[in-house]
C-alpha cells in the first residue's frame, strides 16, 4: 500500500468538509434543531471522559472508519503530549480515559500510558480491532498486559458471522478476531465475578441505522458461545457518522444525501439530552483539543475562548463553552442514539 502524503490526507480531509457543507441549506442545522426541541444551545456538564486518540495508524483498513485509520497514517502521540493528558487528568476529576486510534496498542508509548494512568486508579479503556492482538509476539502478550491493569476492552466485531465481517474488514479478520476473543476469554475477560470487562462494538455495514441495540446483543452472546465458545459483557451499537472513511463509501454509492436524510428524519431529542460530548473532551494526537472524536476528524474547534491545546487545560474555562455541532451531529441523535457507549436510549 503506497503512502499517502499529510499534505495529500488534508486535502482529502477538506474535501470531505465541503461535501458535508454542501447539503447545510438541503437540511435544518443541528443545533437549530436542538434550539427547536428545547436542549439549546448545547454545553457541556461535568467532564468525566478524557478520550485520547493516540494515532491514526492501523494495521487494518476498514469501509466504515470515521477516522480513516490505516497501515501508511503516521499521526502519532508523542510521550510529550501523553504527559499533558496526565497532566489533565491530575488537575480535573476525569474517571475514564478512553484510548483509541487507529489501533492504540500500535503507538510506541502505549504501555507506559496505561501503566501511568493505572497509577492514577483511573478507569481505562482500550478500543481495540482484536486483530492486533494476533500479530506478532509483542502484541500476543498484551491482553495479559490488559489484565494486569484491569484495562476495559471496547473490541470492534461488526458481525457474529464471518462472512459479513470479512466483507468489511478483509479476509481472515473474524478468525482472528475469535482468536483474540478465545484468549481474552481465557484471561476471564468477559466473565462473571473476575472485573475484566470486555465489550463488542457493532457498526452498521453500510448506510443504515443500527438495529435495536439489546436484541442484537442477545443475538450476537448466542450465535458466539453456540460456534466459539466466546463471551462477552455488553454490546454497543454505533450508527456510522458521515466523516472520514464511511463518508467516501456513501459518496461512492451515491447515497450521501439519502442518509442524511435518515438521521435528520430519525432525530429524538431524548437521546440528545445524553450526546457523549456532554461529558466527554477528546484529545487529538497532536494534542488539540475536540468537542468529540468525530469533530477531531472535521477539525472542528472548540468554541470561543476555549483552550485549544492539552497544553493549555483549564477546565473551568472549558466548562462555559458551547459545543460546536454540524450536520454529522444528528448521527448521535438518531433513533436510540449514539455514543461510545452504546445506544443512549
Amino acid at each position: 500500500m503506497r503512502n499517502i502524503s499529510m499534505e495529500k490526507i488534508k486535502k482529502i480531509d477538506q474535501k470531505r468538509t465541503e461535501i458535508l457543507e454542501g447539503f447545510s441549506g438541503k437540511f435544518p442545522s443541528f443545533s437549530g434543531k436542538l434550539e427547536a426541541a428545547g436542549l439549546g444551545p448545547l454545553k457541556p456538564t461535568e467532564l468525566e471522559i478524557l478520550q485520547v486518540n493516540v494515532g491514526y495508524m492501523c494495521n487494518i483498513t476498514c469501509d466504515h472508519c470515521h477516522v480513516s485509520a490505516g497501515p501508511t497514517r503516521k499521526e502519532i502521540m508523542t510521550r510529550e503530549t501523553m504527559q499533558l493528558c496526565l497532566d489533565a487528568v491530575d488537575a480535573s476529576n476525569v474517571k475514564t480515559v478512553d484510548l483509541t486510534g487507529g489501533a492504540p496498542e500500535m503507538n510506541p508509548d502505549f504501555l507506559w500510558f496505561v501503566e501511568e494512568l493505572s497509577r492514577r486508579n483511573t478507569e481505562i479503556i482500550v478500543r481495540s480491532n482484536l486483530i492486533i492482538l494476533t500479530v506478532n509476539k509483542r502484541f500476543r502478550k498484551y491482553p495479559e498486559f490488559f489484565k494486569k491493569h484491569k484495562v476495559k476492552v471496547v473490541a470492534s466485531l461488526p458481525c457474529y458471522t464471518e462472512e459479513t465481517t470479512d466483507k468489511q474488514r478483509g479476509d481472515g479478520v473474524f478468525s482472528k478476531s475469535i482468536e483474540a476473543l478465545v484468549h481474552l476469554n481465557r484471561l476471564g475477560y468477559g466473565k462473571e465475578g473476575t472485573g475484566l470487562e470486555l465489550h463488542l462494538v457493532y457498526n452498521p455495514g453500510g448506510p443504515s441505522l443500527p438495529p435495536a441495540q439489546e436484541m442484537l446483543e442477545l443475538e450476537y452472546k448466542s450465535q458466539l458461545l453456540e460456534k466459539h465458545n466466546v463471551v462477552f459483557n455488553d454490546l454497543y451499537t454505533i450508527t456510522n457518522l458521515p466523516v472520514g472513511r464511511f463518508l467516501d463509501y456513501i459518496e461512492v454509492l451515491g447515497r450521501t444525501e439519502e442518509y442524511l436524510d435518515i438521521l435528520v428524519n430519525a432525530f429524538n431529542p431524548h437521546a440528545a439530552e445524553s450526546v457523549m460530548c456532554k461529558n466527554t473532551l477528546s484529545v487529538g494526537w497532536d494534542g488539540i483539543l475536540y468537542d468529540c472524536d468525530f469533530n477531531q476528524m472535521l477539525d472542528l474547534s472548540l468554541s470561543g475562548k476555549s483552550p485549544q491545546h492539552i497544553k493549555d487545560f483549564n477546565l473551568e474555562v472549558l466548562n462555559e463553552r458551547f459545543i460546536s455541532t454540524n450536520l454529522h451531529c444528528y448521527g448521535c441523535t438518531a433513533g436510540a442514539g449514539s455514543s461510545c457507549q452504546g445506544a443512549l436510549t
